[in-house]
């Protein structure tokens, strides 16, 4: 990717450029809680977008997307926002930055990805992270702190791109740390890195290439459940109940959203379990949680889909040491924790076995865990 993007950059600039680049991200446990206040437990992974910049010396961004062979030209002033939809991203973190009081001057670049679409990795994140990190690099000394690149990227969906999204994908995408996890306090902020250095096993997506068209708005109703429980138990949010508080108000609070309730509540222990277990380097009970967590959203939340359920079940007849859903729902990956020795058999049964019963192979990507945004030497 290195070779092809200065390649590209020369050809149509003239010049060689600066590398940047910023990583994709998996959760590995921790989903639907951030809208409650608790945790999220994510790490970058070696699936990244790669940008070649150069300042041009204009007032201009001369930005050229490789995957999509789609050139665009804007300047940095609100007015000139592009047409293009993935151009947005790149004027959005260029926009965000002056108004934080960030320099951000005229430049060209070249970029391309392989983090794949569509899978719930955050491609998008990642091409907000790496500009963020390159503006900052490139014409603010890196004055700005990582946090203030996170939200950069953040207010950039919020504000150009029309999507509401929460911190964590953009946190992972700057915060990254190679064999390392983060556990991230959603209310405060707080982080922690923890290790995670799983000699032995693989951290594998099975993509089911389905994702459900939904009537309703599902997670909106999700999170107006988990508001009106919190309120029946006089918290803020659920991050401050327990099951015995839960419990105690049974009779008024609806079986839906005592559901709903059940699933956050366990999942906030979940998680604080699975990093007890990663710092005694206990994959079994990561690999337990992760299957709870499955059960949960399915059965409590109810945002899994039967063709996700049904590549748990695959994982968990294959001896796979913890398969879950990842993301918000209704389609998308299971991520799967696998010994090493399982790996091969297990992915060859969840292909047949899925083709047999939905006419299509899911898409396998084996990821590891990596840094995130980062200079890259040339």
């Amino acid at each position: 990717m290195k070779e092809k993007i200065i390649s590209l950059f020369k050809e149509r600039f003239g010049s060689e450029p600066v590398l940047y680049a910023s990583s994709g991200r998996i959760n590995l446990i921790g989903e639907h809680t951030d809208y409650n206040g608790g945790f999220v437990f994510p790490g970058a992974i070696d699936k990244c977008i790669m940008a070649g910049i150069k300042e041009n010396g204009s007032d201009k961004v001369r930005v050229y997307s490789a995957d999509l062979d789609n050139y665009c030209e804007f300047g940095l002033n609100e007015e000139d926002k592009p047409q293009e939809q993935w151009a947005c991203y790149v004027f959005g973190v260029c926009r965000e930055t002056i108004k934080r009081g960030g320099i951000v001057k005229g430049f060209d670049a070249v970029f391309a990805g392989n983090v794949p679409l569509g899978a719930g990795l955050s491609s998008s994140a990642a091409l907000e992270s790496c500009f963020a990190f390159a503006m900052n690099d490139m014409f603010n000394d890196n004055k700005i702190d990582k946090f203030e690149l996170a939200k950069i990227g953040q207010s950039t969906e919020h504000n150009y791109c029309g999507v509401n999204c929460g911190i964590m994908d953009q946190f992972a995408s700057v915060f990254g740390k190679k064999d390392h996890l983060m556990r991230l306090d959603c209310r405060s902020l707080e982080y922690k890195y923890y290790p995670f250095d799983a000699k032995g096993y693989k951290l594998v997506l099975l993509d089911s290439r389905v994702k459900h068209e939904l009537v309703d708005s599902p997670y909106n109703k999700r999170r107006e459940s988990c508001e009106r429980v919190a309120a029946t138990l006089g918290v803020e949010t659920l991050r401050d109940a327990s099951m015995q508080m839960l419990e105690a108000s049974r009779d008024k609070i609806s079986d839906e959203d005592y559901k709903r309730a059940v699933y956050v509540i366990g999942e906030k222990q979940r998680v604080l379990d699975v990093c007890d277990a990663l710092e005694r380097g206990d994959f079994e009970t990561v690999g337990d949680r992760m299957y709870k967590t499955h059960e949960g959203l399915s059965k409590d939340y109810e945002v899994s889909c039967v063709e996700l359920d049904y590549l748990n079940d695959i994982a968990r007849e294959c001896g796979v040491t913890g398969s879950r859903i990842m993301g918000g729902g209704f389609g998308g990956c299971t991520i799967n924790l696998v010994k090493d020795e399982l790996h091969d058999e297990f992915i060859s049964t969840a292909k047949r076995k899925f083709n047999e019963k939905y006419g299509h192979e899911p898409m396998v990507y084996d990821v590891i865990i990596s840094d995130g945004a980062r200079r890259v030497n040339n």
